[in-house]
């Protein structure tokens, strides 16, 4: 169904009916219901804190000894702030701790090269989200330190690159 054929039927209900459709809906879907919850008490730093927390213990668990340093688990919670229309300056937010909870493992860590590239690819997705919003100066020294430690590892060369695309 097109949105404008939903559009004309949702208009030829009576409120009642429509109602109970809404219901229905928040009972069924739990997607719906999560976005309901967000959108009438939109708690952005409770969600935040919740995030940060299961993305800390990907990387540096309490309660396993081997860390899954999924970065999975991050491009996750990002897809669903941006689906509930989380404020952009909050999930950059996010991305840079991120960046800075991988930067941190990887120091601590040797890693191999597809740890790297992934890394790599979330470093270009925060940068262009950052200066497409214009918030670069409030991230510069994350920017930079990252850039800086990346001269050492094999793939040095796509920081580079990524930091130059933003620089331009």
């Amino acid at each position: 169904m097109s949105k404008k054929l939903l559009q004309k039927h949702l208009f030829e209900l009576q409120k009642g009916h429509l109602e109970s459709m809404v219901l229905d809906l928040y009972d069924k879907f739990p997607e719906v219901k999560t976005y309901f919850n967000f959108v009438f008490n939109p708690n952005e730093k409770k969600l935040l804190e919740q995030a940060r927390i299961k993305v800390a213990s990907e990387f540096f668990p309490l309660k396993r000894k081997r860390p899954k340093a999924r970065r999975s688990v991050a491009q996750k919670y990002i897809k669903h702030f941006k689906t509930l229309g989380m404020s952009p300056e909050l999930i950059v937010e996010f991305m840079w701790f991120n960046i800075g909870i991988m930067h941190t493992f990887c120091e601590e860590r040797p890693q191999r090269l597809p740890f790297f590239k992934s890394f790599c690819n979330f470093y270009k997705e925060a940068l262009q989200l950052t200066s497409y919003h214009g918030i670069v100066p409030l991230y510069k020294t994350q920017i930079l330190a990252i850039y800086n430690s990346s001269k050492d590892w094999e793939n040095a060369y796509d920081f580079e690159m990524s930091l130059q695309n933003i620089e331009d």
